[in-house]
């Protein structure tokens, strides 16, 4: 049975849509069609964090809540969820413990950001009620504050709400999961001749796709809605993977973990850092806790950017793809997924089920280096990713692959051909730099020209050979320990 309306909750209230373009945004709903104004615009893109809103939904007989960034987010999207907006912390005339702490700790001057770090430090305390410097930075690197300076708002969202009184969403937990738990099956939207699906299985999401071809896959739309917000172009047919229970899936064998097409970030960064803690670190400077919350791998390998963060490390570390396409599956290597700029081996009606990631062997070190002009929440302008196994003093294995060096990441096989079975030295490691100007001849653009970007290359594989000849070295521009 097919919902012809999109159903969620806002705050405690249940709200049925229907007749909506799907391009529309969570944040041009709440502003145009629900007046609720604190949610606020900045830059339509998903960078500032002023339109932060908290997105609750049930896992098992608790609720989790994530922060997201609703002027990328598409309205479709809220199907089977809880909508909070900073409008409905409060509890009558008294500011929620956030809120109040905010004030306390003269945390806001003009106010147009104060309400994305309210709600940012409300999903952050609604799992960690005292939260220490570090994991408040994290929760808030998403949010700008463009006058008051960020110690107050820090110390604000330090402030620990152990032992506040139970909010309105602690007590209407059972209620509010009961009316989620009912909002189960696949919906549809449609307005301005535009049409938005969101299957629930995967057999539904594959017929769907085999009748409807040119179908647009949404699945964090982190750079998906990008286009409608910034070219102001419109999408004909959404189908949003976000509900389909399979490409939700995590599974872990001996030797590899398998993550859905839609799986968020915010969901395996950890499982893959117990395996590789420096593609975690790495993941955790894709974009902002917003984005990841959001954000899928499936989503980042799909898009066939030359500059995606995952693919080159995926590629390095020899991941697998299913792909399928109505009943038919097929595996193959994420290197082979790429073909040139923005294309791919994705055939008509074919999608992205799941990732399979080797897990680390014994002697084998990874290696992931992001260069990019800030720290956090920016687009890199080289990435590197090395996978190393040295036997005495010989290398025994390598893959090396690049992101930002050409129309596709793709692996560096001369570098690798350079390194491989040959001693660990440095004028090996020389031979090898030299050879990457056979591999790639990247292209200048505003984050980076060619010149630069071979050096950087270069230097990145100088680097990986300094930290595995000497452990004592700091090379890290930032120490995340």
């Amino acid at each position: 049975m097919t919902n012809n309306t999109i159903r969620f909750l806002h705050n405690d209230q249940l709200v049925e849509l229907d007749n909506l373009d799907p391009n529309l945004t969570i944040l041009q709903y709440l502003r145009e069609h629900q007046h609720a104004t604190g949610t606020k615009e900045g830059c339509a893109s998903g960078d500032c964090g002023a339109c932060t809103v908290v997105l609750a939904e049930p896992n098992g007989d608790e609720l989790s809540y994530k922060s997201v960034n609703s002027c990328i987010g598409f309205v479709g999207s809220l199907h089977g969820k809880q909508l909070i907006t900073v409008e409905h912390l409060k509890n009558g005339d008294q500011l929620h413990p956030v809120q109040q702490s905010l004030v306390d700790n003269h945390g806001s001057q003009c106010g147009f950001c104060t309400p994305g770090f309210v709600m940012s430090a409300f999903a952050l305390h609604k799992h960690n009620d005292s939260p220490n410097r570090a994991e408040v930075i994290e929760a808030l690197a998403g949010n700008l504050c463009r006058c008051t300076g960020y110690r107050s708002i820090i110390d604000a969202a330090m402030t620990s709400t152990k032992d506040t009184p139970k909010d309105s969403f602690v007590k209407s937990t059972k209620k509010t999961i009961k009316q989620l738990n009912q909002i189960d099956q696949p919906a549809n939207l449609s307005g301005n001749n535009h049409q938005f699906y969101a299957p629930t299985n995967i057999d539904d999401l594959a017929k769907h796709l085999v009748d409807n071809p040119k179908s647009t896959l949404l699945a964090g739309g982190t750079d998906l809605a990008l286009g409608v917000t910034q070219n102001l172009s419109t999408i004909e047919q959404l189908v949003y993977l976000g509900n389909v229970v399979e490409l939700n899936q995590i599974e872990q064998t001996d030797t590899h973990i398998k993550l859905g097409a839609a799986v968020t970030y915010s969901r395996f960064t950890h499982l893959l850092g117990e395996q590789y803690p420096d593609l975690a670190q790495m993941i955790e400077r894709i974009g902002s806790t917003q984005i990841r919350n959001t954000g899928t791998l499936g989503g980042n390998i799909g898009n066939a950017s030359p500059i995606g963060d995952m693919p080159p490390a995926m590629i390095a570390l020899n991941a697998t793809m299913t792909l399928r396409k109505g009943k038919k599956t097929r595996e193959i290597a994420v290197e082979d997924y790429f073909k040139d700029y923005k294309v791919t081996d994705l055939k008509k009606s074919e999608f992205i089920q799941d990732i399979s990631i080797p897990k680390a062997q014994d002697g084998q070190h990874f290696k992931v280096y992001k260069v990019s002009k800030r720290i956090d929440d920016d687009i890199s302008a080289v990435l590197a990713s090395i996978l190393i196994e040295i036997d005495g003093k010989k290398v025994k294995s390598v893959s090396i692959a690049f992101g930002g060096m050409a129309a596709i990441p793709k692996r560096a096989k001369a570098c690798e051909k350079a390194l491989l079975g040959k001693p660990w030295t440095q004028t090996n490691v020389d031979k090898a730099k030299k050879a990457l100007t056979k591999d790639f001849q990247p292209m200048s653009d505003v984050r980076a020209s060619d010149a630069y970007r071979m050096k950087v290359a270069q230097n990145l594989l100088q680097k990986c050979f300094i930290e595995l000849q000497n452990r004592t070295i700091e090379t890290r521009v930032a120490n995340y320990a």
